[in-house]
């Protein structure tokens, strides 16, 4: 029963020193030492109780004025920018990042693939174009079929519009 109660006080004793000790003179020039900082006034802060807790915060020397508000900034680090610090990436983070990386490398290989499927399918029609386009200026004899399903040869006019038409398809499609 000894033990728990000896820890109890050893922890009270011990909170008083983390906490900050500031020293301000008066009106009347009396010098007043406190854990809390005076409403107005130069303060100067003895002991800062923010250093131990944040070691990458320099702490005040002994005497050094810090202002007159209590839970003010650090002078030397720029506002705004108190969250952003190069700490090292959680894995959470670096998980997320590399499955942002993954899906975008998944989304250009599929943009690249479309691409090459595209391009290959314009070319098939450009060479079937032109091979058509071909065959009606040869002058060779053409047939096409009816709706009836009969053979019908194409006469001088017929063959004139066709190629004509092949021609425009070579032009659209072989760029």
């Amino acid at each position: 029963m000894l033990r728990p109660a000896l820890l109890l006080i050893a922890l009270l004793a011990a909170f008083p020193a983390a906490a900050e000790i500031y020293s301000w003179r008066d009106k009347e020039g009396r010098l007043h030492y406190s854990d809390v900082p005076p409403p107005d006034g130069e303060v100067k802060t003895l002991r800062n109780s923010r250093s131990t807790s944040s070691p990458s915060t320099p702490e005040p020397a002994a005497g050094e004025t810090t202002g007159s508000a209590a839970g003010q900034a650090p002078a030397n680090v720029p506002p705004g920018t108190a969250g952003t610090s190069n700490a090292p990436k959680t894995m959470a983070d670096r998980e997320l990042e590399f499955r942002q990386r993954r899906t975008a490398q998944a989304e250009a290989e599929a943009k690249a693939e479309k691409e090459r499927a595209d391009a290959a399918q314009r070319q098939r029609a450009c060479e079937q174009a032109r091979s058509q386009l071909a065959a009606l200026e040869s002058g060779q004899r053409i047939a096409r079929f009816t709706n009836t399903g009969e053979r019908a040869f194409l006469d001088d006019s017929s063959r004139m519009n066709e190629i004509n038409e092949a021609r425009t398809q070579v032009e659209q499609l072989c760029r």
